[in-house]
């Protein structure tokens, strides 16, 4: 996978994957009491970029997490661009688990990226979460994703992906997160599935 996303870097479509993270960060903005933030599987760091630009230059900057140096490298360089550089901490690595103590995060977005992760992503994701913290994600909506080459042996095999935003919100509630709030939105000529949701205070008890 990290071979695969090196080679894209370069060419990477910043366009649509900023507009996606614009639309997430939408439907989930960042607030007060949110100091600590993972960008999971963060490519260039479109959700990092973004959040950082409306955060306090003293904020605890935000962990971008990617395994492609690739991405990594052409996401320092774009935060160089913006003056943006102080404000994220890179890292090369795997996003799941993510290097952070239990319960060490307030906020973790993940955009574009959750279906080459998994559903393990979603178990690491409670873990890493603080009781009361809040993740964002987004999914390409199933109606519409035909992925080619390798990238189509990339893609997790656990993880359906939604055609509603009712898959969604089920997706996010099996997986133990609560006050979930899903969308299927157009980004361009793509659909995009955006999840929005609580890890809960205490365990969720299925029946």
């Amino acid at each position: 996978m990290a071979r695969a996303f090196d080679e894209l870097a370069e060419d990477y479509d910043d366009d649509h994957h900023d507009d996606v993270a614009r639309a997430l960060l939408a439907l989930m903005p960042t607030s007060a009491g949110q100091d600590r933030i993972a960008d999971v599987a963060c490519g260039s760091g479109a959700a990092a970029l973004a959040m950082a630009r409306t955060r306090p230059s003293a904020a605890t900057p935000i962990l971008a997490v990617d395994l492609s140096a690739g991405m990594i490298t052409a996401g320092r360089a774009r935060a160089a661009r913006l003056g943006l550089g102080h404000a994220i901490d890179w890292r090369v690595g795997p996003a799941v688990p993510l290097p952070v103590a239990d319960a060490g995060l307030d906020l973790i977005v993940c955009a574009s990226s959750l279906h080459f992760l998994g559903t393990r992503a979603l178990s690491d994701w409670r873990r890493a979460l603080r009781p009361g913290g809040r993740v964002a994600f987004t999914l390409p909506a199933a109606s519409g994703f035909r992925p080619s080459g390798v990238f189509a042996d990339l893609v997790a095999a656990d993880l359906p992906l939604p055609h509603t935003a009712e898959d969604a919100r089920t997706l996010a509630t099996t997986a133990g997160f609560t006050d979930v709030d899903a969308r299927v939105i157009t980004v361009g000529s793509r659909s995009v599935a955006l999840t929005a949701a609580t890890n809960p205070a205490v365990p969720v008890r299925h029946a």
